[in-house]
């Protein structure tokens, strides 16, 4: 992948061609992280023609610098956290508390944006496609895994297309694929290593899904009626 990239659909664009051999697959489904991961996995679950859905992540940002996180919180309850970084800035177990108490507000108020009264797709025997637009530490995309795990998944496999190798390194002990397109140094944010990195809103997050579910609904229907 040539650096910068252009935009979220072109990083997904090219992240479909290194997820090529899941394209067609009833038992496939791809999980975005909202917001910058919706862009991304719409791309990747159009091309492959599998299933969309989300997986709602919150980072836990430290106090003063909000970027920084000391770990994730995430749908159904599953929480990282980041034992160096709150070892290392002397964070406190009241600060932590009282942050994942108005993050798992946040995150509640987007699961009802996001998926009104739509349920959550069952991924027990499935092969799961977590994206994102990036990884930075990769607390998000762990708590992702965590939450995951407990549903059984057949394979669980993390795709972004750029991320520091450190953070990818220790991921690939914790899912059974990683797709990192590229791994720059010295890695100071995602952001630096897109074009156009403009904030997602939730319009264009519920817009994605509404034309991801309607095509899957369409297509159902019609292998019910062949």
């Amino acid at each position: 992948m040539k650096l910068p990239i252009e935009n979220r659909r072109v990083a997904g664009d090219q992240l479909a061609e290194a997820l090529a051999d899941y394209r067609g697959r009833s038992d496939v489904i791809v999980l975005a992280l909202p917001r910058g991961g919706v862009p991304v996995a719409y791309q990747i679950a159009r091309t492959l023609g599998v299933a969309l859905d989300i997986v709602l992540v919150r980072k836990l940002g430290t106090p003063g610098q909000r970027e920084l996180a000391m770990g994730a919180l995430a749908s159904g309850g599953a929480r990282v956290l980041n034992e160096d970084i709150v070892a290392g800035l002397d964070i406190s177990d009241e600060v932590i508390e009282q942050t994942v108490a108005e993050e798992q507000r946040e995150l509640e108020r987007r699961e009802q944006a996001y998926r009104g009264d739509r349920p959550r797709p069952d991924i027990a025997g499935r092969a799961v496609i977590l994206v994102d637009d990036g990884l930075a530490t990769g607390a998000t995309m762990r708590a992702a895994v965590a939450a995951l795990r407990s549903q059984q998944p057949a394979r669980l496999v993390a795709a972004v297309p750029v991320a520091p190798a450190q953070t990818i390194a220790g991921l690939r002990r914790e899912v059974d694929e990683v797709i990192c397109l590229e791994t720059p140094e010295p890695f100071m944010a995602i952001g630096q290593w897109y074009r156009d990195f403009g904030q997602v809103s939730d319009t264009e997050v519920r817009t994605l899904l509404q034309s991801a579910w309607q095509a899957q609904a369409q297509t159902q229907d019609r292998s019910g009626a062949g």
